[in-house]
């Protein structure tokens, strides 16, 4: 019976002292291959994030152009010329951008004007206070002002859209 437990204590012992270095070794081989896994599972992610955030940035951008310059007014102030009755003003503009625009007013040294006459591709919008100027067309405005024109005066004429103003246009009063 001693025998018995001394040969059932050295098969424990030895039991011991080998089945956790080989559990030992099982664990570190998985262990390895876990940690080698890892990086290449972090390195997909970390890719993966980096493809979406950059076709975010990539869509707001897009967005930010189309708004800035696609959808832009560009008018251009042709010419001013200073009406015989010392109270008028004649301002040719011309639609070089995209789409139609509505000129809701014309300035004079930063006072607003009535505008009292249009010409050319302008038309009078029903509510009776802008005028729409269609995409690649011209037009005058005739303006007038509570003052007579000062000779050889250098006056700054600016249009006012129902988005952006234009000018200032120096024009100088005639002699």
């Amino acid at each position: 019976m001693v025998y018995q437990v001394v040969r059932l204590k050295s098969l424990i012992s030895t039991s011991i002292h080998v089945n956790p270095k080989r559990r030992d070794k099982k664990k570190m081989k998985i262990l390895k291959s876990k940690k080698a896994l890892s990086p290449v599972v972090a390195s997909i992610i970390l890719i993966a994030v980096t493809v979406a955030v950059s076709i975010a940035v990539a869509a707001w951008m897009g967005a930010l152009t189309i708004g800035f310059f696609g959808g832009a007014e560009e008018l251009n102030i042709l010419g001013v010329t200073f009406g015989p009755a010392n109270n008028t003003v004649k301002v040719e503009v011309s639609n070089t951008g995209a789409y139609d625009i509505a000129i809701t007013e014309v300035r004079v040294d930063g006072t607003s004007e009535n505008i009292t006459c249009k010409t050319g591709d302008l038309t009078l919008n029903a509510d009776g206070s802008t005028y729409t100027l269609p995409k690649g067309k011209s037009g005058t405005l005739t303006v007038s002002v509570d003052y007579i024109w000062s000779v050889g005066e250098t006056y700054n004429i600016h249009v006012k859209t129902t988005k952006t103003l234009f000018g200032p246009y120096p024009a100088e009063a005639p002699t």
